[in-house]
C-alpha cells in the first residue's frame, strides 16, 4: 500500500452514529498530555529496577585493578518481602467473604462468594497473578491491574437423544407428574438434575395443561455451539504501557481516561471481530521497532515478515466522552493504529467505570504512583557497595601466600634446595625471621565492618524487614522481652499496612468481577465447591448489595492469635462445653493454615459409647423410680396431713363441748335442765296414767 493511498489523520468516516463523535486528534491529545507525567514516573521506575537488579545506571563500569562488586541489598530485602505478602493470599482457597447489606441480599451474597472464590481459583491463574501482583508492587511501587472478560465458543458435533410424546392417563404417571410439578416449584435445582424424559414430561404437561409423557426414541448427530471460556480476567499491566489522566490527582474515580499500548497483528485483530478499517493500517510506521517508547527487551529486533503475523503497536483509549452533545459523558473505548482509528464504541463493562485498578505500594500524596522499598534504602546499598569494594581492593592488592628471602642469605646451591623444598643452609649471622618473609592479607579496619553493619541495620529499620542481620532488635527499646515484642509488633504493623493496601486492590478487582458476572455470565453456571459437591449459580440471583472482605492476615498475626486461643483452651476446665472447645480448636487449625483439619473439627460429631449409653439409660430409669417413690411419699404425707387436720377439728369440738359442760355445771344450768327434764317426764307419766284410767273405765267387764 502506498503512502498516498492512506487516509489522512482524522478521516471523516464515522464509526458510530453519535452526534458528538470524538476525533482521533482529540484522543491523541489526551494521550500526549498524560504521557508527560507517565514518562517522568517511568524514569523513576527504571532507576528503581536498575538498583534492584544492579543493571543499567546502577552497574559500575569496569576499572583496572578495582573491584566492581555491588551487593544487592534492595534485592535481599525484596526477596524477604515477596513471600510474606503473597502467602496470605495463596494460603486459603476461600479468599473472599461476601456479607449482605440487607436481609434480602443474603442469597446474592452467598452466590457471589461461591462464584468469586471459584473464579479466582480456576478461571484466573491465581498463583501466577498474585506473585506478579506482589512482585510488581515491591519492585516498582505501583500495581496497575486491568480487568476484562474472556469469551470463546466453538461448534462441535454431539450425539443428542430424540424424543416423542403422547397423552397418558396412567394413574401412576399422573401421580409422578404431580410430584414433578411440586419439585419444580419448591426445589428447582433438584428438578434440573432429573433425567431429561421426566423434565420434558413435566414442562410439556404444564405448557399444554394435559398429561403428556415424553420418552426417548433414539439419537441423532447435531452441531452445537459450546462455550469453552466465559469468565472474567485480571492482568497486571506493564508500567511502560499505561498512561493515566494526571488531573485526577491519585483518585481513580476522578480519572477521565486511561490509554494502554499493546503489540498485536492483523490476524489477531481480525479474529477478535471488534475492529474496522483494518485495510487502512500502515504497518511500517507502527511496528515496535519504529516506536521509540516501546520496551521489548525479550524480542530484540525480531518481527514476522508476512502481513498477517507482522506485529505492530496499537493504542486503546478508555475514557469518558459527551457522545450525545448534551453535557453528560458516557464511558467509551477507542483503538487506533498509527493514524487509523479502528474501534470506537461505548464501553461494554456494566459498571460504567474504567476497567483499571491502581494500587500504590507506599502511597504518595496526589499521585497514582507509589514508591518501593528500594527508594528508601538506595543510599544504604550504595554505601555498603562502596565499603565492600574497598575491603575487596585491600585484600586483592596483597600477594597472599607469596614467599621471599633476604638477598645474600642463600647461596646458589641452597637456594635451589629451598625452592625444591629440601633441607638447606643459610647464613646464620641474622635471625631467620628477618631472612624469610611470607605475604599475608592486610587486616581490614574495624570501621569498615562497622559501616557495613550499620547500613544494614539502617536498611532493616527503614523497611521493617528482618533479614537476619541484627537490624531490628529490642535493644533500641530496652533489653526486655517487652522491648523485643514492641519492635516485632512495629515491623508486623508496617507489613500489615502494606498488605491492607494490596488487599484493597484485590477487593476492587473482585467488585468489577461481580458487576461483569451479573451481565456476561451464562444463565446458569455449574461450579465445583469441593471435590464431590457442585453448585448451580444463576446469573439472575447475583444482583444485590454486598460487602466484600478478604480473609487474609500476616503469619505473625495468625501465630499470635493461635497462641492466645491455645492459652484459652488450656484455661478451660474439664467440665467445659465440648462445642466451645471444638470451636476454639477449629479456629487454631485455621490460623495454622490447616483448613481441612479445621473443617473436620467443626463437623466432627463424637460417636456415643454403647456402654455409656446403657449406663445413662439405667440412671434415667433409676431417677424415674426414685421420683415415683418420692411422689408416693409426698401423697401419703398429704393424706396424713389431711387426716390430722380432720382429727384436730374433732378434738377441738370435743374441747369446746367439755368447756361448755363445765360452764353449765358451774352455773347450775345443767342441774336446772335436768330438773326440767324430770318434771316433764313426771307430767308425761301422770298424763299417761290418766289416759290409761279413762280407757280402762270405758271398757266392759268380762
Amino acid at each position: 500500500m502506498n503512502t498516498a493511498e492512506l487516509p489522512p489523520l482524522d478521516t471523516p468516516t464515522k464509526l458510530t452514529d453519535w452526534d458528538n463523535e470524538p476525533t482521533l486528534s482529540q484522543l491523541k491529545l489526551d494521550f500526549s498530555d498524560g504521557k508527560i507525567e507517565t514518562d517522568n514516573q517511568v524514569i523513576k521506575i527504571d532507576q528503581w529496577l536498575d538498583n534492584l537488579h544492579i543493571t543499567g545506571s546502577a552497574k559500575l563500569p569496569k576499572k583496572k585493578n578495582r573491584s566492581t562488586v555491588q551487593p544487592k541489598l534492595i534485592r535481599k530485602q525484596a526477596e524477604w518481602r515477596y513471600s510474606s505478602l503473597s502467602e496470605p493470599f495463596l494460603s486459603t482457597s476461600d479468599l473472599f467473604k461476601a456479607e449482605p447489606v440487607t436481609f434480602e441480599d443474603r442469597e446474592a451474597a452467598q452466590q457471589n462468594e461461591l462464584l468469586l472464590n471459584y473464579q479466582f481459583n480456576h478461571a484466573v491463574d491465581k498463583v501466577n497473578f498474585i506473585d506478579t501482583y506482589v512482585r510488581t508492587g515491591v519492585d516498582e511501587g505501583t500495581i496497575i491491574v486491568r480487568t476484562g472478560w474472556e469469551y470463546e465458543e466453538e461448534e462441535v458435533e454431539v450425539e443428542k437423544p430424540t424424543f416423542s410424546e403422547r397423552i397418558s392417563n396412567d394413574p401412576q404417571f399422573l401421580a409422578q407428574l404431580q410430584q414433578l410439578s411440586q419439585m419444580r416449584q419448591t426445589n428447582e435445582q433438584e428438578f434440573e438434575q432429573l433425567p431429561e424424559e421426566l423434565k420434558r414430561s413435566a414442562l410439556r404437561s404444564m405448557e399444554t395443561q394435559q398429561p403428556i409423557q415424553v420418552f426417548q426414541t433414539g439419537t441423532q448427530i447435531v452441531t452445537e455451539t459450546v462455550v469453552k471460556r466465559n469468565h472474567p480476567t485480571a492482568e497486571v499491566c506493564d508500567y511502560n504501557d499505561v498512561v493515566v489522566d494526571p488531573s485526577a490527582k491519585g483518585n481513580m474515580k476522578k480519572a477521565k481516561f486511561v490509554v494502554t499500548k499493546f503489540t498485536t497483528s492483523l490476524s489477531e485483530l481480525e479474529s477478535a471481530g471488534l475492529y474496522e478499517n483494518l485495510d487502512r493500517i500502515q504497518h511500517t510506521n507502527s511496528t515496535p521497532l519504529a516506536d521509540p517508547d516501546d520496551y521489548s527487551p525479550d524480542n530484540g529486533n525480531f518481527n514476522f515478515k508476512d502481513e498477517p503475523r507482522k506485529q505492530f503497536i496499537a493504542h486503546e483509549y478508555w475514557g469518558y466522552w459527551d457522545i450525545d452533545g448534551d453535557g453528560k459523558v458516557e464511558a467509551i473505548v477507542a483503538t487506533w493504529v498509527g493514524n487509523t482509528l479502528i474501534r470506537l464504541e461505548e464501553s461494554p463493562f456494566p459498571d460504567g467505570e474504567l476497567p483499571f485498578v491502581i494500587i500504590p505500594y507506599l502511597p504518595r500524596k496526589n499521585s497514582f504512583y507509589g514508591e518501593p522499598d528500594g527508594e528508601l534504602i538506595k543510599d544504604n546499598q550504595d554505601i555498603i557497595g562502596a565499603t565492600t569494594r574497598a575491603m575487596i581492593d585491600i585484600l586483592a592488592s596483597n600477594a597472599n601466600g607469596q614467599r621471599g628471602t633476604r638477598k645474600g642469605a642463600l647461596d646458589v646451591v641452597n637456594r635451589r634446595k629451598y625452592e625444591a623444598g629440601q633441607y638447606f643452609e643459610f647464613n646464620g649471622n641474622q635471625d631467620a625471621r628477618n631472612i624469610f618473609h611470607t605475604e599475608t592479607f592486610a587486616e581490614i579496619p574495624a570501621s569498615a565492618q562497622f559501616m557495613v553493619q550499620q547500613q544494614g541495620n539502617e536498611a532493616e529499620s527503614l523497611t521493617g524487614v528482618k533479614a537476619f542481620q541484627g537490624g531490628i532488635s529490642g535493644n533500641a527499646l530496652g533489653d526486655t522481652a517487652t522491648g523485643v515484642r514492641n519492635a516485632l509488633d512495629a515491623a508486623s504493623k508496617r507489613e500489615l499496612g502494606i498488605l491492607r493496601r494490596l488487599a484493597d486492590g484485590i477487593v476492587k478487582v473482585a467488585r468489577k468481577f461481580v458487576a461483569m458476572n451479573a451481565e456476561f455470565l451464562s444463565d446458569e453456571e455449574i461450579i465445583r465447591v469441593t471435590n464431590e459437591k457442585f453448585v448451580a449459580i444463576k446469573r439472575d440471583e447475583l444482583a444485590g448489595k454486598i460487602d466484600l472482605k478478604l480473609s487474609i492476615s500476616t503469619a505473625e498475626e495468625d501465630n499470635a492469635k493461635a497462641q492466645e486461643l491455645a492459652f484459652m483452651l488450656q484455661t478451660t476446665g474439664p467440665n467445659s462445653d465440648p462445642g466451645e472447645v471444638r470451636m476454639i480448636r477449629a479456629e487454631i487449625a485455621r490460623l495454622r493454615k490447616m483448613p481441612d483439619l479445621a473443617k473436620r473439627i467443626e463437623e466432627y460429631q463424637p460417636q456415643p459409647d454403647p456402654l455409656q449409653q446403657e449406663i445413662q439409660r439405667l440412671e434415667i430409669e433409676k431417677l424415674k423410680i426414685e421420683l415415683s417413690e418420692l411422689q408416693s411419699k409426698v401423697g401419703k404425707n398429704q393424706a396424713s396431713a389431711t387426716l390430722d387436720y380432720a382429727k384436730a377439728g374433732t378434738e377441738e369440738a370435743k374441747a369446746d363441748q367439755m368447756a361448755l359442760d363445765f360452764v353449765e355445771q358451774e352455773g347450775g344450768v345443767k342441774q336446772e335442765r335436768e330438773l326440767q327434764k324430770q318434771g316433764e317426764q313426771a307430767r308425761a307419766n301422770a298424763q299417761l296414767e290418766k289416759v290409761k284410767a279413762a280407757f280402762n273405765k270405758g271398757k266392759p267387764s268380762n
